[in-house]
C-alpha cells in the first residue's frame, strides 16, 4: 500500500529526530518508538518474502515494498546522526536486489562514515555487502547481455576503497569494472584487470588482460 504525502511527511521528520535524539543520548534507536514501528514493519515484509521462493518474484515485490521504507530513509539520510538502524541496512539491500543500485548507494554514502553494520543475520560487513552484491549484479547482466550502469561500478569503488574486505570481494569489483570499461578506455580496464588479479590469481581475468594488451598493441603499431 502507498505511503499518503502526510505519512510519508511524518516518516521524514520522525526519522530525523529518532536519529538525532538517539545520538545526541548516546542511546540505540531500538528506543524510539517511531523506529520499533519500523521494524515491526520490516519484519512483517520479511515473512511476506519467506513465503516467496522466486528469486525474481522476491525482487519484484522488494520493488514494491520499498517506496513504503522511502521517507524513512529520507528523513535518516537528511538529519540522520549516525544512530545503528537495521531497517535503514536493510533497505539498502533490498535496493540492490531489486535494482535501485544509485539507491542503495545513497544509503551507502550515510551509513559508511558512521560505521553503520548490517542486521547481524546477513554476517558481512556494510562495505563487503555493497561490493559483492553489486559487484554480482554487474556480473549476471554481463552473463544475461545486458547493460550496466559504469557509474554505479566506479561510485560503489570510491565509497568502499578505504574500507577493510576480503581481497577476492574487492577483486570482483575490479574485474566487472575492467570488462566494462574494455570497449571505451582500454588503458584503464586494463589497469582494473590486472588489479584484479593482483587480488585474487583465480578470478578469471588472464584471457581478458591478453586480449586488451593484444589490442591495446595493435592500435600503438604504425597503420594500427
Amino acid at each position: 500500500m502507498m505511503t499518503s504525502p502526510a505519512k510519508a511527511h511524518f516518516l521524514r521528520v520522525t526519522a530525523a529526530q529518532a536519529s538525532a535524539s538517539a545520538a545526541a543520548d548516546d542511546q540505540p534507536l531500538e528506543n524510539a518508538s517511531a523506529y520499533e514501528l519500523m521494524l515491526l514493519k520490516l519484519a512483517e515484509d520479511r515473512r511476506r518474502l519467506k513465503d516467496v521462493q522466486s528469486m525474481e518474484a522476491k525482487a519484484e515485490l522488494k520493488r514494491k515494498l520499498l517506496p513504503d521504507y522511502a521517507p524513512w530513509v529520507e528523513g535518516i539520510i537528511a538529519a540522520g546522526k549516525g544512530a545503528q538502524d537495521d531497517v535503514l541496512m536493510t533497505v539498502m539491500l533490498w535496493r540492490i536486489d531489486a535494482g535501485d543500485f544509485a539507491g542503495a548507494l545513497d544509503i551507502a554514502e550515510y551509513a559508511l562514515p558512521y560505521k553503520l553494520v548490517m542486521p547481524d543475520r546477513y554476517q558481512r560487513s556494510t562495505a563487503t555487502t555493497l561490493v559483492e552484491e553489486i559487484a554480482d549484479a554487474a556480473k549476471r547482466a554481463r552473463d544475461g547481455k545486458q547493460p550496466f550502469d559504469i557509474a554505479i561500478l566506479q561510485r560503489c569503488q570510491a565509497l568502499t576503497e578505504a574500507e577493510d574486505m576480503h581481497d577476492q570481494v574487492r577483486a570482483k569489483l575490479h574485474k566487472e569494472l575492467g570488462l566494462l570499461q574494455e570497449a571505451s578506455d582500454p588503458a584503464g580496464a586494463l589497469a582494473n584487470l590486472t588489479r584484479a588479479k593482483a587480488l585474487h590469481d583465480k578470478v578469471g581475468v588472464v584471457k581478458d588482460i591478453e586480449r586488451i594488451e593484444k589490442a591495446i598493441k595493435n592500435n600503438a603499431a604504425p597503420g594500427g
